[in-house]
């Protein structure tokens, strides 16, 4: 597996999306994933892991930051805008299809998008919005920002979320500056944006390994953005693109009751839903016999849509 360091300009062209794409051996063109992460993620996190399999399929694998976070440019740093996150993911598009250099290496006319959580409910949306996405795969979506947010904290927890969004939010508009607050942890003990324990150990064991531009928390005005952000809406739009959703049984953290219901709702009769049990949704980060299962999953799909019919 060949591995470039590549960058290509934003929707604002001052801003500049940093990217890793990796290739299989031989000669191009080649179909080609579009990789983006999910909350507070940087492209060295999980995400090559995911892309050794999708390269031993014969499709080239994109990976690149978001803009505000790792190697991207952007300001305010480690903010999430999913609609700043979804014209990055068309950005990138963009390139494949028309930056001089990737003619020749990558075919614009196969062209995938993967995601995984936060992105994995991106990756639907691109793939509804953008004709130029022949094939999608999502990985454990987070499907509606608010439901999500809501169901994980509870009622006390999202109450005390709330108070902090609403004073974080005044004082920014008197300040100019915005607050943060930690992805993860241990709700007791502090308010995040996602309660849930286990999830920062397997992060700071990725950062400290393979993935050091990796920052553990995030603008507060972030949270508001997920509240605001639901995928239903874009579903009905998928009428003909191959779509793949990968769903870890139990899933308590993007909420599986809320994925599945969502894959009934995309319109493609070309759809997969794989229900992975056995898992929980960090397993599939940190547990590399569940990852190699889901990343399976979605090279197998790539193969069959975008490498297969052109063989």
């Amino acid at each position: 597996m060949n591995k470039r360091e590549v960058e290509f300009q934003s929707e604002n062209p001052a801003q500049i999306i940093r990217a890793d794409l990796y290739l299989p051996e031989g000669e191009g063109p080649w179909p080609v994933a579009v990789m983006g992460g999910g909350w507070c993620y940087v492209k060295e996190l999980a995400m090559p892991e995911y892309a050794k399999f999708i390269v031993e399929q014969g499709v080239a694998a994109l990976i690149f930051d978001f803009r505000c976070l790792g190697a991207s440019d952007g300001e305010p740093r480690q903010h999430l805008d999913p609609w700043m996150q979804i014209s990055d993911y068309r950005s990138a598009i963009d390139a494949v299809c028309y930056l001089d250099e990737f003619k020749g290496v990558l075919d614009p006319k196969r062209i995938g998008v993967w995601g995984i959580s936060y992105s994995g409910g991106h990756s639907l949306i691109v793939g509804a919005i953008d004709p130029r996405v022949k094939c999608i795969v999502s990985h454990i979506p987070i499907i509606d920002g608010w439901y999500n947010s809501m169901r994980d904290h509870g009622t006390v927890g999202f109450r005390e979320l709330t108070a902090l969004v609403e004073e974080e939010r005044r004082q920014r508009y008197l300040t100019g500056v915005h607050g943060t607050i930690p992805h993860s942890g241990d709700p007791k003990k502090e308010v995040v944006t996602w309660p849930h324990p286990e999830t920062k150990p397997v992060f700071m064991k990725i950062k400290e390994t393979t993935a050091p531009r990796h920052e553990h928390f995030s603008t507060i005005a972030s949270v508001e953005h997920v509240w605001n952000y639901n995928v239903s809406p874009y579903l009905p739009r998928i009428l003909n693109t191959p779509t793949l959703m990968v769903v870890a049984e139990g899933d308590d953290l993007t909420c599986w009751e809320r994925e599945i219901p969502a894959f009934n709702e995309i319109a493609t009769n070309k759809k997969r839903l794989f229900v992975q049990g056995d898992s929980t949704h960090m397993s599939m980060y940190d547990n590399l016999d569940h990852l190699g299962i889901a990343a399976t999953e979605a090279a197998n799909w790539y193969h069959e849509w975008l490498v297969a019919p052109y063989a």
